[in-house]
Formats: structure tokens, C-alpha cells, sequence
């Protein structure tokens, strides 16, 4: 229910409407004091003066009768505001009469000022060229005079007009304060009514909240029942579907029950016909596994005679090619010559030219070079791969598989490249791995197969080094590291052939990474010193041994092995015009010690091949830890590494001489440990 809106008091619109106009400006009055004398002008002292200008004074006088005849308005708007302001203040009240009364007010006041009535005996002002009655002239003083009464006569009347309609408007306001004052009783009535009524809306608002809050409740209720019902109506449905389904898969199951029972008596037969075939394939399987069996024996049969054709002491020559930094070797100074296929064939010859500046012919002209031919069961060029140095042996690996003891040797000169043959380069490059990673990555590949016939197998590794005849443990860690005294070499147990080193760790490997963890921890601990010949020169003989362990169980078979994978110090020989220092005699020592030991290494090849009854083992810590793979049941492989330099040669040909030597031994028959 709105509220009416309040009106406005007369009183006070008629006030803000007068308010709006202007302000009148106060305009002198032309009518003369009271007591003066009417006294000529300075214009009319010109006038009398000069005669000739009476003649003119038309024109000047119609413009200042018209001037005068204006300010009459003035007069009469300075009445009517101080009328207005002599109105008593009342509040605003607004209605109809008091707005025609207002209306009235201000039409009266927008019409123009009345034009003053002349008396009959005032003479009137001339008209010049039939245009409007122009000024008096200044001597006409009647005429003025007449005009000033005449005028204010005019304002007179309009006072007495502005006061009756003040007069009217002062009525009105009483009655329209009246007005107001009824209707502001009757508008607190309303309010008072307008309050009650609300007071009931409102209450009448809660209940009904209240009940639409009720009838929500209800509709969700009753959508709840009806959902439900129709959920029970569909299940009833479904129920109803599954019955039928289920009768009729109840009438299928009987159908095909009377069809297994006819086709169970035929699958009786077939069966009894399946176990007389299961029976007769069984046979055949025993009888295939016994022929792989023999087919597995007769390849590691021809795998060692193909091996011992090679020779059970194999010889290998390597030359490693020229390194960043080092100089060029002259043409002509190593040959690799084509053996008799023709350069198809593998090489197998190497060719070593020597300029000696200390002989010379009769006419003092340089000696001819010398020429040092050799030939060993394979020749690897500089530019030979680690890859391909692998292919070559990885069927003498494979032999430790069979039961063989296998044993790899590196031998030469310091900075000839026998670390890098048998460990490989900086990094984990595959392109440079060495043969005792990828020996074992081999190893491993192919006892995985053998597994698939029944044979499992098991690695143990350890990795000691020979320094100056003493023992130590490269594998060793914490306060352990670097103590070789507490190492020795000795027999596995009372009667038994098998050589142990006590306190050495023996680690069970079976995968890539376990190895590559072992050979970095060897590669820190092992003794290395500055030479002539090398920045970082090996100064111990690093072995490493690796126990393989073979079983057949359905066969009741077993195998075992030892590979060994030996990288030998530095060959190099003393030169006694050298001065001695504190770390020379070192160096003199170890020199000594690496070179007893390959002597010694020596001389047990060649008792090997001689068939003597006394081989020398015990005269090296070397020879005597690798005693198990050196003798006729084992197979041997030598590595010669040679320098590319011409500065080399002298060792060069030592080493080359050295390998010959073991090349031409032959050893007896190899046989596998088999039980």
C-alpha cells in the first residue's frame, strides 16, 4: 500500500516562484522633492543661449519622454516585491485553489505596466514624423509636471491593486494552512492505519512462508514417493525380464545338459585317446631333451677342439694408433703385409723397419734400415676397434662357460695401450669399452640362454693387484684400502687345487651395472706413477678373476671355471746411465720387481711347452696365483701391445721378440673340470 505524497504549502510555492524572478532595480524617481524649485538645467541654459539649437530640440526630446515613460515599470515592480517581502513566512502547503490563486498572482504580474492616463487639459507631447510623442522639452515644465502626476496616479493604482490581491492571496494561505492542517490529521490517521495494515502483511508474509515452506516439503515428498514408485515399477520390470530371461536360459541349460551328456561319453574316449598321445610325446621330449643334451655336449666338444686348432696359447698383436700431440711415424716404419688370400684374409704378419745411426757404410753414407718380421695368430692395425678386438675372442670367453679355465693376457710396453685394451676409455662410452666389460656383458647373454636347457650358473668376481711381490686387494674399502700385506695367496682347503687370496673381497655379480661399480672402485685403487714413457703408467700386474659355477640339475651335471683377465705392468727396461733420486729408486724398485715377474711369467710358458717336470710357479706371486690357468687344462691368450712411435722401437721390438717366444709354445690337450 504507497503512500499519497505530500503537498506542497501555496504559501511556500508562491514564495519560491517569486523567488525565481530577478530582483527589480531601484529607478530614480523623476518627481520632484517637496520644498525644491523647479530650476533649469544645463541643457536649458544651452537652449535659451542659443537660439539656433530650439530649432533641433525635437528629436532630443521624443527620445527623453521615451526614457522617462519607461522607468514608470520600475517603480511599479519596487512596490510589488515590497509587498512580497512584507508576506508572512508559512509552511508549505500545496492544493488546487492555492495553485489558481498562484497562477492568478503571476499572470497579473507577467502583463506590462499600464500606460498613465493624460488629463484632459495637459497639452500632449508632440509627434514627430507620426512616430511615438517624444520628450518634453526642458522648458515645458507644466508638461513635465502634468506627466509626473499622471504617472503617479498610474502607481498609485497599482499599489491599491497589489494589496487587494495581496490581500486575497494572505485569505488563501489561511484556508490552505487550514487544508493542511486537516490533512495532516487525516494523514497520521492513515499512517497509524497504514502501520496496522502492515503489521498485518507481514504477518500475514510469515505464514505465508511458512505455508509455501509446507507445501515444498510436501511437493518434494511426494516427488520422493513418485520417484520411488516408479523406481519399484521398473525393478518390478526388470524382475519380471531377468524371470523370463532366466526361464528361458533354465530351458537352454537343459538343452545343452542333454547334449553334454551325449557328447560327454565320445569326449571319454577322445580323452583316453589324448593320454595315449600325451604319453607317446612325453617320450619324444625325453628323447629330444637327451638329443639336444648330446647335441650341446657335441658343440662344446667341437667349440674346444676349434679352440685348441687355434691353439690352446694364442697370441694376438695390437698397435695402438697415434695419439693427439705425438708425431707421425715415418712412412714404412710398421707394415702390416697381406697374408696369402691376399688382403681379404685377416692380418696375421707385421713388419717393423730400424735405422741404426750407429753403423754406416765405408763411404759414409747411412745404413740401410733393418727390417724385423713377425707373425702372430692375429694383427690388429691402429685403426682396429674395441669391438673388433672382442669378436675375435669371444668364443674363448664362451669356453668358461664349458668348464675351461680361460686366462687373457695384455702385454707391452708402458703407454702401448693395454689398460685401454683390457678396461676401455675414460667415460661410459660403449664404442670404447674394454674386453673385461664386454666379457662379461658376453657371459651373461649366454648363460641366459643355456638356462632355457637347464643349466643355471652363478659369477663371483675379485680384482687384486701384484705390487712389487706383494698382494693387494683392489676391491678393498674404508680403513682396508691400500693394505697389501694382509693379503696372501693360498690353498682353497686341505687337498684341494683350487687357489684362494685371504682377505680379499669376492663379490657375486649378475648384471652389467655390479661390474662396471667394480672395475671404477679397481680403477681408483690401483698404484700408478709417472714414467719417462707415460703421464699415468701402471705399476702392478691387475688381475681380475672371475669364479663361474654351472649346474644341470635334471642332469645331476656340474661345471666350473675361473676366467682371468690379466692387465700386466709396464716392460720396460732399466737404463743405467740415469742419476738415482729418492723417487728414481722407487721407480728403479718397482722396475725390477715388473720385470722378475715377466721373466718369471716367461719361463713357465716355455716349462709349460717343454713338458718339464718342474714348473717355476712360486718364483712370481703372479705365475703362482695364475698357476690354475696357465697349465694344460686351461686355454691362454697373449696381447702384445706395441707403440706406433718410431721413439718406441727399441721396446717394440722387445715386446715383439717376447711374444714370438709364447707363440711358439704349444701346451697339452685342454680339459674341462666336469663332475
Amino acid at each position: 500500500m504507497s503512500r499519497e505524497p505530500k503537498q506542497r504549502s501555496p504559501l511556500l510555492e508562491v514564495r519560491g516562484n517569486i523567488e525565481l524572478k530577478r530582483p527589480l532595480v531601484k529607478a530614480p524617481s523623476r518627481l520632484p522633492l517637496p520644498g525644491t524649485r523647479f530650476k533649469r538645467g544645463p541643457d536649458q541654459m544651452e537652449d535659451a543661449l542659443e537660439p539656433e539649437k530650439k530649432r533641433t530640440r525635437g528629436l532630443d526630446t521624443v527620445t527623453k519622454i521615451a526614457t522617462s515613460q519607461s522607468r514608470a515599470p520600475a517603480l511599479t515592480a519596487r512596490t510589488q516585491t515590497q509587498n512580497q517581502i512584507t508576506a508572512p513566512k508559512v509552511p508549505k502547503k500545496t492544493g488546487p485553489r492555492c495553485s489558481t490563486a498562484i497562477a492568478t498572482v503571476l499572470k497579473n504580474q507577467k502583463s506590462g505596466p499600464a500606460v498613465p492616463a493624460q488629463k484632459p487639459g495637459a497639452a500632449a507631447p508632440p509627434m514627430v514624423g507620426g512616430r511615438k510623442p517624444t520628450k518634453r522639452p526642458a522648458w515645458d515644465l507644466k508638461g513635465q509636471l502634468c506627466d509626473l502626476n499622471a504617472e503617479l496616479k498610474c502607481c498609485r493604482e497599482r499599489t491599491q491593486t497589489l494589496a487587494q490581491e495581496n490581500q486575497q492571496l494572505q485569505d488563501q494561505l489561511r484556508e490552505a494552512q487550514q487544508q493542511a492542517k486537516a490533512r495532516g490529521a487525516e494523514c497520521r490517521t492513515l499512517e497509524g492505519e497504514l502501520a496496522r495494515v502492515q503489521a498485518q502483511a507481514e504477518q500475514g508474509q510469515q505464514e505465508l512462508g511458512s505455508l509455501r515452506a509446507r507445501v515444498l516439503e510436501l511437493e518434494e515428498q511426494q516427488c520422493t514417493q513418485e520417484g520411488l514408485l516408479r523406481e519399484l515399477q521398473k525393478e518390478q520390470l526388470e524382475l519380471q525380464e531377468e524371470r523370463k530371461g532366466l526361464a528361458a536360459r533354465l530351458e537352454e541349460q537343459e538343452r545343452r545338459l542333454q547334449a553334454s551328456e551325449a557328447a560327454l561319453s565320445g569326449s571319454q574316449a577322445e580323452v583316453a585317446s589324448l593320454r595315449q598321445e600325451a604319453t607317446s610325446q612325453a617320450a619324444l621330449l625325453v628323447e629330444q631333451g637327451e638329443r639336444l643334451h648330446g647335441l650341446e655336449m657335441e658343440r662344446r666338444r667341437l667349440h674346444n677342439q676349434l679352440q685348441e686348432l687355434k691353439g690352446n696359447i694364442r697370441v694376438f698383436c695390437r698397435v695402438r694408433p697415434v695419439l693427439p700431440g705425438e708425431p707421425t711415424p715415418p712412412p714404412g716404419y710398421l707394415l702390416f703385409p697381406s697374408g696369402p688370400g691376399g688382403p681379404a684374409d685377416l692380418p696375421t704378419r707385421l713388419s717393423v723397419s730400424r735405422c741404426d745411426e750407429r753403423r754406416g757404410t765405408l763411404s759414409g753414407a747411412p745404413a740401410p734400415a733393418t727390417r724385423h718380421d713377425f707373425s702372430f695368430d692375429r694383427v690388429f692395425p691402429p685403426g682396429s676397434g674395441q669391438d673388433e678386438v672382442f669378436e675375435e675372442i669371444a668364443m674363448l670367453v664362451q669356453s668358461a662357460l664349458d668348464g675351461y679355465p680361460v686366462c687373457i693376457f695384455a702385454y707391452g710396453q708402458t703407454g702401448s695401450g693395454k689398460t685401454f685394451t683390457m678396461e676401455g676409455g675414460p667415460g661410459r662410452d660403449p664404442q670404447v669399452e674394454g674386453l673385461i666389460p664386454r666379457a662379461l656383458r658376453h657371459l651373461f647373454s649366454v648363460a641366459q640362454e643355456l638356462g632355457g636347457q637347464g643349466w643355471t650358473y652363478s659369477f663371483v668376481a675379485s680384482y687384486v693387484e701384484i705390487y712389487n711381490e706383494t698382494v693387494r686387494d683392489l676391491l678393498a674399502t674404508g680403513p682396508r684400502k691400500g693394505q697389501g700385506g694382509e693379503c696372501e695367496i693360498r690353498r682353497a682347503g686341505p687337498g684341494s687345487e683350487e687357489l684362494t687370496v685371504t682377505n680379499a673381497r669376492y663379490v657375486p655379480v649378475s648384471c652389467e651395472k655390479e661390474v662396471e661399480a667394480l672395475l671404477h672402485l679397481a680403477h681408483q685403487n690401483r698404484a700408478v706413477a709417472r714414467t719417462s714413457q707415460n703421464e699415468r703408467s701402471s705399476r702392478s700386474h691387475s688381475v681380475f678373476q672371475l669364479q663361474i659355477s654351472g649346474e644341470h640339475t635334471g642332469r645331476g651335471l656340474q661345471c666350473g671355471a675361473s676366467l682371468n683377465l690379466v692387465d700386466l705392468a709396464g716392460s720396460e727396461r732399466l737404463d743405467p746411465s740415469l742419476a738415482l733420486g729418492p723417487g728414481e729408486r722407487e721407480r728403479l724398485r718397482e722396475t725390477q720387481a715388473i720385470n722378475s715377474s715377466l721373466s718369471t711369467l716367461g719361463l713357465v710358458i716355455m716349462a709349460l711347452s717343454n713338458k718339464e717336470s718342474h714348473i717355476p710357479y712360486r718364483n712370481s706371486k703372479l705365475t703362482y696365483l695364475l698357476q690354475n690357468s696357465l697349465g694344460g687344462s686351461a686355454k691362454m691368450l697373449m696381447f702384445v701391445n706395441i707403440s706406433p712411435l718410431e721413439e718406441n722401437v727399441s721396446e717394440s721390438l722387445n715386446s715383439l721378440r717376447f711374444a714370438s717366444k709364447v707363440n711358439q709354445c704349444v701346451i697339452g690337450t685342454a680339459q674341462a673340470n666336469r663332475k
